[in-house]
């Protein structure tokens, strides 16, 4: 079985192995490995599979509450949600298949991630998904290829979602030059389940068949986990047939004969065959019941010829599954999923051996043993070092700049790519479909849906300031918790959980490890602080493009639950003469601020000051005030501070506003500073809820109303405003059609 593998130097740097990886395996095995089992550690070695640089920086982060049934570990996280039921939810990454090829980037994306979630036995109810591109403003060939990429990451976002009958109801999209050479694709899905009836992926029971189930298997996505464990050069549009290949349509069969199969007892474990395809879900299913397994490969259903064993195990063709069944309902199960129009085969079984034998044709051609290949991954402590450019930023403050009015400043922040309504994207997407949704893609912070089965609603929200994470990784990483936190609060829900996508540069780069190393430990303090433990996420490294990695980018999203569907709290203004309030302390806090970046056009400074007690009591007070229906609308005030949240809550709502707010500083209406929101109330409510403050810092600051926006100095027709904010971006990005 075992032969002397030809150039090994070669198979090494293929499969992104080192020597000393290459001394580990034969220790393991005892001997030489073949082509195969080489393949087999390669994946799951990989940074995509075994997380081996960030795995010492994410322990530690707070996993349990009350309320958590299923934290790290699984397919995806699950809440308590009440009432026998649970949410079930994860956010990965697709970014390099997506810089690649962005239409089948996003697509398969949307669909890994669908398929992690409806594994656990849930049917998924939403989607988000947080966009990072780079300049498109330009006339250059950068920002030509940018805006083709936003089209093709939109259309296979939407072509996938839509197929599948699930909303997209919200996310970020974001723009910086940083990430010129590497976009990224991050995909958030939410389904809904009985608490009772999670199915977990495991393998366990000598003897108990293990079957394959879903679309055939051909060489599209060979390596892709490899793949993306890797920077990007030059060369790297070469990687084309790395980029998988996916077909909704089939993944909406799957997901209806999963859930039939869900309601029978046939099934003890499944797992979706996501990165790495077959190698990785046969082996994260042995090793979690410490089982060992035979697969037979000329089993597996295949879509190609002269497809070899080692095209098999690393194949990441999609919509495909491998389940443990209990013995004897083999046929039984056959029969669902060719109901539904889909393979089924069994291809092995079960066996107390602790080893992974796979044989073609009856010769065997590969035994691994399970526990190594997952328990002595590599665990690198990398090198760290803090980036030589942050001490010089932390001097850096808007003084340093020319000085423009208010005026101008507000009528070019109102444009801004970061600012602007994005509805050309998200009317691509279904966001009604399901007919649950409550507030969707548009509608300002957190997207809502409700949940019929038990009155309640959820809400969730996908967040990073990436110029916080750039100029204070740690704070950065913090501040992105609070922020999807505080969007959550602001629609009247308790956030409860989050789910993050770490998307870094090179690991081999001390100064990345670094800023991987203090966002991680921010979002531990965060979670912590907040009481929002981390369920479940994703690590994506070697987000780099010819030696330039991008900002750090810790996205975060936050599940929150509101116990009264018909009580969600809107972002918008509500009504004329009602009063406005800006709660939370107002101060001259510029750091990592679109005001900075845009008008000065830096990104530097120090971050807005973090105060976890003063965030919580806001988030109390919104909550609560809610509950009593005290309150009209609310909206966090953060990117733009809060001349650009009063500009959205206008723009959005077709009503104007007139505000004063004190100011130390006149520039202060743009100032980030953090747990601050805008609050509309009605004058008869205004008693009421000002007894609720305690020691919240609060002032009342206008009304709503008039056709105009009146911020201190600053003034724009509503009409103005709102051609600057829906129009500007169908501008930019079909420039070139």
């Amino acid at each position: 079985m075992s032969q002397q593998l030809p150039d090994i130097d070669t198979q090494l740097a293929n499969h992104k192995l080192s020597q000393d990886d290459y001394t580990h395996i034969k220790e393991i095995l005892g001997r030489e490995p073949n082509l195969v089992e080489l393949g087999v550690f390669s994946a799951m070695w990989s940074e995509h599979c075994s997380y081996k640089s960030s795995k010492v920086h994410l322990k530690g982060f707070p996993t349990k509450a009350p309320w958590v049934i299923q934290g790290p570990g699984e397919n995806a996280g699950v809440i308590d949600i009440g009432d026998g039921y649970a949410a079930v939810f994860k956010m990965e990454s697709h970014n390099h298949p997506s810089f690649i090829e962005p239409y089948q980037g996003a697509a398969t994306g949307v669909g890994g991630i669908m398929r992690d979630v409806f594994t656990m036995g849930a049917r998924p109810i939403a989607n988000l998904n947080a966009l990072r591109f780079g300049n498109v403003l330009n006339d250059d060939d950068i920002s030509k290829h940018q805006r083709y990429l936003v089209r093709g990451v939109t259309e296979g976002i939407g072509g996938y979602g839509n197929c599948m009958g699930v909303p997209t109801i919200g996310g970020e999209t974001s723009f910086d030059e940083c990430y010129n050479g590497n976009i990224l694709v991050n995909a958030f899905t939410l389904g809904l389940a009985k608490s009772d009836e999670i199915f977990y992926g495991k393998a366990e029971g000598t003897g108990n068949p293990v079957m394959y189930v879903g679309a055939k298997t051909g060489r599209d996505g060979l390596g892709g986990a490899v793949m993306s464990s890797d920077s990007f050069t030059e060369e790297s549009k070469s990687l084309r047939p790395t980029v998988q290949v996916g077909d909704p349509f089939t993944e909406k069969l799957l997901l209806e004969a999963c859930l039939e199969l869900f309601k029978t007892d046939h099934v003890i474990g499944i797992q979706d065959m996501g990165a790495a395809g077959l190698t990785s879900s046969s082996f994260e299913m042995a090793g979690r019941s410490g089982s060992g397994m035979i697969m037979h490969l000329d089993k597996v259903p295949a879509r190609e010829e002269g497809m070899t064993p080692y095209d098999f195990m690393l194949s990441e063709s999609q919509e495909r599954m491998l389940l443990c069944a209990k013995k004897g309902s083999e046929q039984a199960i056959i029969d669902i999923f060719e109901k539904w129009d889909l393979d089924a085969a069994v291809i092995g079984e079960v066996t107390d051996t602790g080893n992974m034998e796979l044989f073609w044709h009856g010769e065997k051609v590969a035994e691994v043993p399970v526990d190594p290949v997952s328990e002595e991954a590599p665990e690198l402590n990398r090198p760290m070092s803090k980036p030589s450019y942050l001490d010089a930023l932390a001097s850096v403050t808007i003084n340093d700049f020319e000085k423009v009015s208010n005026q101008e400043a507000f009528e070019k922040l109102t444009k801004s790519m970061e600012v602007v309504d994005k509805s050309w994207i998200y009317t691509q997407y279904d966001s009604m479909v399901q007919t649950n949704t409550v507030k969707k893609g548009g509608m300002l912070d957190a997207s809502v849906v409700r949940v019929k089965e038990n009155g309640k609603a959820l809400a969730m929200s996908a967040d990073c300031n990436v110029r916080y994470c750039y100029i204070d990784p740690r704070g950065g990483g913090a501040a992105a918790v609070i922020e999807a936190g505080r969007n959550v609060a602001m629609s009247g829900a308790r956030p409860l959980a989050i789910t993050d996508c770490l998307n870094y540069g090179n690991p081999e780069n001390p100064e990345v490890m670094w800023q991987f190393g203090q966002g991680c430990e921010g979002i531990k303090e965060a979670c912590a602080a907040l009481t929002t433990p981390v369920i479940g996420g994703n690590v994506s490294l070697y987000n780099e493009t010819n030696g330039v990695s991008v900002f750090p980018t810790p996205s975060i999203a936050t599940v929150g639950v509101n116990d009264d569907q018909n009580n969600v709290l809107m972002s918008s203004f509500q009504e004329e003469g009602n009063l406005l309030y800006l709660v939370g302390e107002s101060k001259s806090e510029f750091g990592g601020s679109l005001y900075m970046k845009e008008i000065c056009g830096t990104v530097a400074g120090v971050l807005p000051e973090i105060e976890y007690k003063k965030e919580l009591a806001l988030w109390e007070l919104v909550i609560e005030g809610n509950k009593k229906h005290l309150l009209e609308c609310a909206k966090d005030a953060s990117s733009g501070g809060v001349a650009i949240a009063l500009a959205k809550m206008a723009a959005t709502s077709s009503l104007g506003c007139d505000v004063t707010m004190s100011v130390v500083d006149a520039r202060d209406i743009f100032a980030e500073s953090m747990s601050r929101a805008i609050i509309e109330v009605k004058p008869e409510n205004a008693a009421a809820f000002e007894a609720m403050l305690g020691d919240l810092a609060c002032e009342k600051i206008g009304s709503v109303g008039g056709d105009m926006i009146k911020i201190n100095d600053v003034s724009l027709r509503l009409e103005s405003l709102q051609d600057n904010y829906f129009n500007t971006f169908k501008r930019v990005i079909e420039r070139d059609i």
